[in-house]
């Protein structure tokens, strides 16, 4: 049973930086795309980065490139989300995933983790 397990969360202010973690298990990921999504309340769930699980290729939204930086440690299966200049309009529960390509085909989920910046 696979399992995605997500932390880091919480709140900090404008300007600020947190890192996110996902915790993998249960199956083998190295053919697969490791994804960072998030939903801000009454808005639909969005991608934010993604990663090759053996190549190293990273992908990202605009919204938040050059502020964010995914990163993975196949030792650990475990791939982290890195924001920096975070900004009140990244706020919102933050979810892990895998998937077979690296915007979409998403098939397991974690459960999320809360992300609030302030003003």
């Amino acid at each position: 049973q696979v399992q995605l397990v997500e932390s880091g969360g919480g709140l900090v202010q404008a300007g600020g930086s947190l890192r996110l973690s996902c915790a993998a298990s249960g199956r083998t990921f190295s053919s697969l795309y490791m994804g960072w999504f998030r939903q801000a309340p009454g808005k639909e769930r969005e991608f934010v980065a993604a990663t090759s699980w053996s190549g190293g290729s990273t992908y990202y939204a605009d919204s938040v490139k050059g502020r964010f930086t995914i990163s993975r440690d196949n030792a650990k299966n475990t791939v982290y989300l890195q924001m920096s200049s975070l900004k009140p309009e990244d706020t919102a529960v933050y979810y892990c995933a895998v998937g077979t390509a690296p915007r979409v085909g998403y098939f397991y989920w974690g459960q999320g983790t809360q992300v609030t910046v302030s003003s």
